[in-house]
């Protein structure tokens, strides 16, 4: 019996017009290349940005291109463990972390998951990492001090509950110092506190967690480490993971403070992902959307109104420049997204002057609205002090003979230079920094020879302390001095200076 070729013909045509099903490529799809952390993968139709996509070996991906023919997605785990040809599933969720009270003295990944080897982390909340920032109508204005315990930064740039103060300068002028400062000092003050860190070395975390629980301050802190061993897609996810875990305390009307340390690591990271993801490279290399990656999440710190508990997140970004280069690409970008910037200059640093606080290019763009009275009365001609010093400075380099007027502008900054240096880890109580740079207004230290004026000043300040203690209880207590209460204060520092002479 033959067969006819035309008969199979139209037997298999009849057979595809009868098959309905289609192979259902939305929620599965299949590894093409998979390399230096990014995949790429046929099918998944239906795939969101921002995704979580499922990989053999229990590895998540995130899905961060949506192309015609192909998904690439950054895997959140080792790449040796996906191969070509593995199968993708959808989780049909975006990245989520853990958050809540629980959370709090635990040192994490970029994850959420626990690395400080204390067990696991018991909650059953989780946010997801990224939400669009809070709106003009669900904000108020930032009217509370965030005390740093730093005599130049709160004196000059005050820093309130709610803002974003980037601090910036090159390595090794102290950045990663204030940050740390500043969470010790929230100790007893309703604050709660969180690190980020971005690219640092494993050795470098483990001293600062060491250091905080050396100071009681791990009790109100969560440190997230996503170091610099780790794949870029872990320091690329690590900010937004903990300010989602900030906007969790901030919902439930605490106050928190948040370090990201530092964003600048947090953006080469992105542009390698982006090169490797085949996006166009703009200025620097750095992708179009590098601005929208920081802005999206220093927006997310503000102060809520009272109707909606009136919790607040305070940012504090650092960001390395390179041989001080303040106009580069990503510290601009940061600049203008910020409210103000504390600049670290390497001169200062070396000359041995701590912190090495940059009082010209430094700025609080909320300024005196973010200042207890005390301060604002014994720091107000204090910046204006320093830039007629400095400029004096630069101008007795070229003459020797110099009138009394100026040798004493450039005494008083000498001065001021000293009372405003201060150890790391040795955060000051507001009543300290006010009575001291009290005393330095006064300019009764202008007297000393300048290697004293420090010890002088300590010497002072226990005198007080010992003798009439309810001086300084009442600057803390009011935060401000009062008329009697400066008679005191003026009285004690003469009798001091007369017993001394004697």
């Amino acid at each position: 019996m033959k067969i006819n070729a035309n008969e199979i013909s139209a037997l298999i045509k009849e057979q595809i017009k009868n098959y309905h099903a289609k192979i259902d490529s939305s929620d599965v799809g299949t590894v093409v290349t998979v390399g230096d952390g990014i995949a790429l993968i046929y099918g998944l139709d239906q795939a969101m940005l921002g995704e979580l996509l499922l990989f053999p070996n229990d590895i998540y991906g995130l899905v961060m291109n949506l192309e015609e023919d192909h998904v690439g997605a950054v895997l959140l785990g080792d790449d040796k463990l996906v191969k070509e040809g593995d199968v993708v599933k959808r989780t049909k969720q975006v990245m989520e972390v853990p958050v809540g009270d629980q959370m709090l003295g635990r040192v994490v990944n970029a994850l959420g998951q626990p690395i400080d080897g204390l067990g696991e982390i018991k909650t059953d909340k989780f946010r997801p990492i990224e939400r669009i920032a809070p709106g003009v109508i669900t904000r108020k204005s930032v009217d509370t001090p965030l005390e740093t315990g730093i005599t130049a930064i709160d004196a000059m740039t005050p820093i309130g509950r709610g803002q974003r103060e980037l601090i910036i300068g090159d390595r090794q002028t102290g950045k990663t110092a204030i940050a740390i400062d500043a969470i010790i000092n929230q100790k007893g003050k309703d604050v709660l506190c969180i690190y980020v860190a971005i690219g640092q070395k494993n050795s470098t975390v483990a001293q600062i967690v060491d250091k905080l629980k050396t100071y009681g301050a791990m009790d109100y802190t969560l440190v997230m480490a996503a170091t610099a061993s780790e794949p870029a897609p872990m320091l690329y996810v690590a900010p937004y993971a903990g300010c989602a875990i900030a906007e969790e305390w901030m919902e439930q009307g605490k106050d928190v403070l948040i370090i990201y340390d530092d964003l600048s690591k947090h953006a080469v990271a992105y542009r390698a992902l982006s090169l490797l993801l085949k996006r166009s490279p703009g200025r620097e290399a750095y992708p179009g959307d590098v601005f929208y990656l920081h802005s999206r999440l220093l927006e997310r710190a503000c102060k809520l109104s009272d109707e909606f508990g009136g919790g607040s997140i305070t940012a504090l970004p650092i960001v390395e420049t390179q041989s001080g280069d303040i106009s580069a690409y990503i510290p601009t970008n940061v600049i203008s997204i910020t409210d103000g910037q504390i600049f670290l200059t390497t001169d200062s640093f070396n000359a041995g002057q701590r912190p090495a606080i940059d009082s010209g290019l430094s700025v609080s763009r909320v300024g005196g609205a973010a200042q207890f009275k005390a301060t604002k009365q014994v720091a107000r001609s204090l910046k204006i002090d320093l830039a007629s010093f400095l400029e004096m400075k630069s101008f007795s380099q070229f003459g020797s003979d110099l009138d009394k007027s100026t040798l004493a502008i450039l005494k008083h900054g000498e001065v001021l230079l000293r009372v405003l240096r201060q150890e790391q880890y040795k955060v000051r109580s507001l009543s300290k920094q006010v009575f001291e740079l009290y005393l330095a207004k006064s300019k009764l230290l202008d007297e000393l020879p300048i290697e004293n004026v420090r010890d002088t000043l300590e010497e002072v300040h226990q005198y007080v302390l010992n003798n009439h203690p309810e001086i300084l209880k009442d600057i803390d207590d009011k935060k401000e001095i009062s008329e009697d209460n400066e008679k005191a204060l003026r009285k004690a520092i003469e009798d001091f200076f007369a017993i001394k002479e004697k």
